[in-house]
């Protein structure tokens, strides 16, 4: 006989009993651990003692919000689990805005954001920019990786596309699986640091991850072992949350979701534009202080469009940004 599936309102239900369970639970002992959080599950997390590698299953204390791959968390055992109790203050954390502006962190404590971009799909550069813009602000270097090359019968249009953000000062760098199978291009960018892999679904994100780990690596399988197991989405594909995964290098890389938009309604527009690096040493200098770039007398950023000194695409790319805000 076939098991019977729960529904969402019973899913539901059952996270909010284990919530209150652990409001009022007295099974807590021993002293506070250090760990690091994995991968984040509804209201678990699978986290890894800073102690001795293992990977733990942990609740979530209902007052501790955003809890997301890459905290610092200080957590207790339970009779059964772990319970996380503290989150240790980040260094960065890479957020984006859903439909309503409320703000959702994606990952904590990123030192580099590895932009993915391949033949298939067409790279969508506003998508690009509003990453780029996302690591400008957030503090996170940002490096774009031109994926798949082993694919592209369009060459000349994305390597011209790499070298138009190269000729901005972006890092930029180029990995395909026939000569460079271990992805060995990307381990100088991410040694002993956090990195983010982003960018459209279908780029090669989960592809990458692969080639980094070595093969006899079983640490992947693992955390996806533990993260199926967790709360009542056991079943779902993983990859719609961020993991992240220790390299041989020191590096810790953190991928996440492939998506189609990645909203920045948080951010002013006067920051989005010191986002565009080009832009920079033209503001400030516009007639008016509180100038918007769109048909102002004497903007500075305008003029500098009409020479030449900023790209018609990258200037479009920036009012789509900054009108999308408006809305």
């Amino acid at each position: 006989m076939a098991k019977r599936r729960i529904s969402q309102q019973q899913s539901r239900r059952i996270s909010a009993a284990q919530e209150r369970r652990l409001e009022n639970t007295g099974d807590l002992s021993g002293e506070l651990n250090g760990g690091l959080v994995i991968a984040r599950y509804g209201q678990r997390a699978l986290v890894e003692d800073s102690l001795s590698g293992e990977h733990r299953q942990c609740f979530i204390r209902p007052h501790i919000d955003n809890v997301v791959a890459g905290d610092r968390v200080a957590w207790q055992t339970s009779e059964h689990e772990g319970v996380i109790a503290a989150v240790e203050a980040r260094h960065t954390v890479l957020t984006r805005a859903n439909p309503r502006g409320d703000l959702k962190p994606i990952a904590a404590n990123v030192d580099v954001m590895l932009i993915v971009i391949a033949v298939v799909p067409p790279p969508h550069t506003n998508l690009i920019d509003r990453y780029l813009v996302a690591a400008e602000h957030a503090g996170i270097r940002p490096v774009l990786v031109v994926n798949k090359g082993d694919l592209d019968t369009e060459r000349n249009a994305l390597g011209q596309l790499a070298r138009t953000y190269e000729n901005l000062g972006y890092s930029v760098t180029h990995t395909d699986r026939e000569s460079d199978p271990d992805a060995r291009q990307l381990h100088p960018l991410m040694a002993e640091q956090t990195a983010v892999l982003v960018g459209q679904s279908g780029v090669g994100k989960s592809s990458l991850v692969k080639r980094l780990l070595p093969s006899a690596d079983s640490r992947s399988e693992d955390i996806r072992v533990g993260a199926l197991s967790l709360g009542a989405d056991k079943g779902r594909h993983t990859t719609t949350t961020a993991e992240l995964y220790h390299l041989p290098n020191g590096a810790k890389l953190i991928d996440s979701p492939g998506i189609r938009e990645f909203q920045l309604a948080h951010l002013p527009a006067a920051e989005i534009a010191n986002a565009f690096i080009e832009f920079r040493p033209f503001l400030g200098q516009c007639r008016f202080r509180d100038c918007r770039h769109e048909h102002e007398t004497d903007c500075a950023i305008l003029k500098a469009l009409d020479g030449g000194m900023i790209s018609r695409e990258r200037f479009d790319s920036f009012r789509l940004i900054t009108e999308q805000q408006a809305l």
